[in-house]
This record gives structure tokens, sequence and C-alpha cells, in this order.
């Protein structure tokens, strides 16, 4: 791990926590955050490129706001798969995927991103928003690793997260200080994305930093 993902707040909440937290957060996720993430969301599938045919992992889907959108990417002849660790929030997920008539292009399954439960080699392209952050600092490198265990040679990675890049701002400080004060609720927190995916050994090839509220978004693609 490198010196700066040091630098990293940790995540004190426990696995189990963070489960029982985001199944009762799942039937209001959306009003909380579900728009004010999609349209970072929506930038970092666009700067994948992805291709019809293709197979596509999400990890921590939640309430599914991506999913459509990955199930017209890869048409009749790809397969999208997601994982999360919340069972309440692929409940969620699975009535966005009927509405939107895409279930036979879509498996969900529940899991972890830290073990993840797939063979090598099968995906194109995996994708995160908003879900990197939630791991503790040790925890991103092994994330990364499993990403690209299960990505084919020259697969790529999209990745939508906080981010510490940059100057410390008023926004990140306060942040931060509510993922101390608050672990189980606020227990995401800003992480240096480009540096670990480069210390995963991914080879960066497009990203940018916008702001949502203040807080600095880093979007990144990169291929194993």
């Amino acid at each position: 791990m490198g010196n700066r993902q040091q630098g990293i707040a940790r995540v004190a909440r426990s696995r189990k926590e963070a489960r029982t937290t985001y199944d009762k957060m799942s039937r209001y996720y959306d009003f909380l955050a579900g728009s004010s993430e999609l349209k970072y969301e929506r930038i970092g599938l666009q700067n994948l490129n992805i291709q019809k045919g293709e197979n596509v992992l999400e990890i921590g889907f939640g309430t599914g706001q991506c999913l459509p959108a990955l199930a017209q990417l890869v048409g009749d002849s790809g397969t999208v798969y997601g994982i999360d660790i919340s069972t309440g929030m692929l409940n969620s997920a699975l009535g966005r995927m009927r509405k939107a008539g895409v279930l036979n292009r879509v498996k969900l399954v529940t899991g972890d991103g830290f073990n993840l439960p797939f063979k090598a080699h099968v995906f194109d392209v995996v994708f995160m928003s908003f879900t990197l952050e939630l791991f503790d600092t040790p925890e991103i490198p092994v994330v990364l690793s499993e990403c690209g265990r299960v990505l084919r040679k020259g697969g790529r990675i999209g990745v939508v997260a906080m981010s510490k890049k940059g100057s410390p701002s008023v926004m990140v400080n306060l942040y931060e200080w509510a993922h101390k004060m608050l672990p189980r609720y606020v227990d995401c927190r800003p992480i240096y994305v480009q540096e670990a995916l480069r210390d995963a050994n991914f080879s960066v090839v497009e990203g940018m930093v916008l702001s949502m509220w203040g807080l600095p978004v880093e979007i990144r693609v990169a291929q194993t």
C-alpha cells in the first residue's frame, strides 16, 4: 500500500453492521443519496465505453441505479452481474430490473467485493460507484486485486469514488469528522483512487475530478 493510502481514515464498523445498516436504508437510499450520485455514475459508465456482448460486473450495486443502463449497453448478447452485501439492496434492485424489463440480462447475488465468488478472467468490465471508499484502508488493495483476478486480459475497471485528491477543503474535513463520529452511518470517506489503482497494477487510462456538494469525486478508468 502506498504512503498516501496510509493517510486515509479507517473504517470502524464491521461487515455485519454494514449489512444491517444498508438493509434498513434500502427503502429510502435513493431519496437520501441516489439523485446526487447519478450524475457521476453516468459519466463513469460513459467513460468505460461498454460494448454489446460484453460481460460486466458491478460491485456494490445498491438499489440498482446503474443496472438498467448497463443492461442496455451490453445488449441481448451480453450479461450484467452484480454483487452487494445487502439483501435489502438486492431486493430493491430486483424491483427496479423488473420495471425496466431487463431481468433476463442481469444476475444479482449477495456477497462481498473483498472475496468475489467468480472464476478468474470472466469479465470484460468491472464497475464500482461510491463503493470502494466503503472498504477499510487495508482492504482496498485486496478488493482491487480481486477485480484484477476476475477481469480478462485487457479488461477495464471503472471507479467512481469520493476523493482526497487536491488540497484539503472544509467539506472534506467536515465529512471525515462525521465519518469518525458516526462510523455506522457515515461509513465511507474520501480516498486516493488513481493511486490505489496504480498500486494494484492497473494502468490508468482516463480520469477526472469533479465536485459534489463541495466534495471531490474522482472518476477513473483503468486496464489490466
